[in-house]
């Protein structure tokens, strides 16, 4: 309910879709909001979007500036492909052509004109357009006009009550100019929107926008990415944590007997990692999954970040996996991520999208190394990384992380612990023996249904992947320098094929 007239007010939405999903549909109407942020954060980015939108639904929008130029308005409008002929605009910015001695009543130089003067324009406009929905940018010049607090805020609590009777949505835009916070304009407005942006020292320019507050709104809390590209400002709300559909599917099997003797079948809503050095076979044993998943006609999204979608299909016809044709029927959606292009919110958001809206059932993330690669300064990797997972189990989704490791033979590390994470985990490790490099395999934590605690070798050739007997005659294999203990050896036969 609304703590002001103790009725809910409409919701209008601002253009804005991942803002309107945070705030539950969108901004309550007839009220004004303070978005504040630093130069560069996209204010007024948002200011014009919430015009265009007020714009298509046969609302009058109007603009009202005092730090930008008509013109420079119209600039953003074009940089984005707008056209903002049905968004009236009010210049109020300093021009020297039309100080006094012209009969214009649309320009005041904040040092010469009393608050009081800028204020009966702004109602004049208004009284003129009669808009439903407002932008003021921005609010520290009048701050400045006010050159005192109380006044400021007496001022800024008339022009509140002046729109409310008016039937106005207003959005005041602060770019931050004071070097504290205004906790008293922030307690005027009915709703508070900060947007911030994030020092990369690498790749791209990471913002972030958080709701301080909205009264009478279960707006959903925390910090969201966003980004500011042609077209507008787009935002990727977290994750929500509302109980998810949940999966009525069958344990997804991999179609191959010798993994299913040391697996099992795979539950959905659950999630498995397959770590171990690079080029031991983790992507590949993904794919196994994915393609037997699709065959069967349930949707997977993978997300690559170590190689490209060509490469992943020439691999994968090697050993009989026609991926490409699975692809091609939209069973199988594959996005290539550029590193330090997207941030976590957004790879959280995309695979989100994907699944409520996409169908997809099994999520593979190829890999994690390259996911970390693209935010090597969050701090809250595996916190995101268990939001996300948590996200994905309560939908019913299956989720096959890929994690790399440091090293090849010998003492080896990861570089993040995900271990605990997960409902199940696979290791895969290089080890000599024989005078050659072989491959091991083991399950080393699986929550849910049986599997063996064997190591066996695998190898993967023309046919796929093969595994050979339980490796009992030795010991220390996962350290990469096994010890033999048996008087002949038991290693597969590996003469009908190469290793791929």
């Amino acid at each position: 309910m609304d703590h002001e007239n103790g009725s809910a007010p409409q919701t209008i939405p601002t253009g804005i879709v991942g803002l309107d999903y945070i705030l539950k549909g969108g901004l309550p109407a007839n009220r004004l909001f303070l978005v504040q942020g630093h130069p560069g954060t996209g204010k007024t980015t948002i200011g014009l979007q919430f015009l265009i939108e007020g714009a298509k639904r046969g609302e009058k929008g109007l603009y009202i500036t005092l730090s930008e130029s008509k013109a420079e308005l119209l600039s953003v409008g074009r940089s984005h492909g707008w056209d903002l002929e049905d968004i009236s605009i009010f210049d109020l910015t300093i021009n020297a052509d039309s100080l006094p001695g012209d009969s214009t009543y649309t320009v005041f130089d904040p040092a010469e004109v009393e608050l009081d003067e800028t204020t009966r324009a702004v109602i004049a406009e208004v009284e003129r357009v009669k808009p439903a929905r407002l932008v003021f940018d921005s609010i520290s010049e009048l701050r400045m006009l006010a050159s005192e607090p109380l006044r400021f805020r007496r001022q800024i609590l008339a022009l509140k009550q002046y729109f409310l009777n008016k039937q106005t949505t207003v959005l005041m835009i602060d770019d931050r100019t004071t070097e504290t916070r205004d906790r008293q304009l922030e307690s005027v407005a009915h709703g508070v929107i900060n947007l911030d942006y994030v020092q990369q020292e690498y790749g791209r320019q990471r913002h972030s926008l958080r709701v301080v507050k909205m009264r009478g709104v279960n707006f959903q809390s925390g910090s969201h990415d966003f980004n500011i590209e042609r077209g507008g400002v787009l935002v990727f709300p977290r994750l929500g944590t509302d109980e998810g559909t949940g999966s009525q599917l069958p344990p997804l099997t991999s179609n191959n007997d010798d993994l299913e003797d040391l697996l099992g079948g795979l539950d959905f809503g659950t999630s498995m990692i397959l770590t171990g050095p690079a080029g031991i076979g983790k992507s590949t044993l993904s794919l196994l999954y994915a393609y037997s998943a699709a065959s069967r006609g349930i949707r997977v999204a993978m997300y690559l970040f170590d190689e490209t979608v060509e490469t992943l299909f020439k691999r994968t016809s090697a050993i009989g996996l026609d991926i490409r044709s699975l692809v091609e029927q939209d069973l199988i959606m594959i996005r290539s991520i550029r590193l330090a292009e997207v941030t976590p919110g957004e790879l959280s958001y995309l695979i989100g999208r994907e699944v409520e809206e996409g169908g997809a059932r099994v999520v593979v993330i190829d890999s994690v190394n390259g996911y970390l690669m693209a935010s090597p300064q969050d701090r809250f990797l595996t916190m995101q990384f268990h939001e996300l997972l948590s996200y994905l189990n309560r939908n019913g989704v299956l989720s096959i992380l890929v994690v790399g490791q440091y090293g090849l033979i010998g003492a080896m590390h990861s570089p993040i612990d995900m271990s605990y994470l997960a409902d199940t985990v696979v290791l895969m490790r290089y080890f000599e023996a024989q005078g050659e490099v072989r491959q091991a395999i083991s399950v080393l934590k699986k929550r849910t249904g049986r599997h063996e605690r064997t190591i066996r070798e695998f190898c993967i050739d023309s046919g796929g992947i093969r595994l050979g007997e339980p490796l009992r005659e030795f010991h220390g294999v996962l350290t990469g320098v096994p010890v033999y203990d048996g008087g002949k050896t038991s290693l597969m036969d590996r003469k009908d094929g190469k290793n791929q």
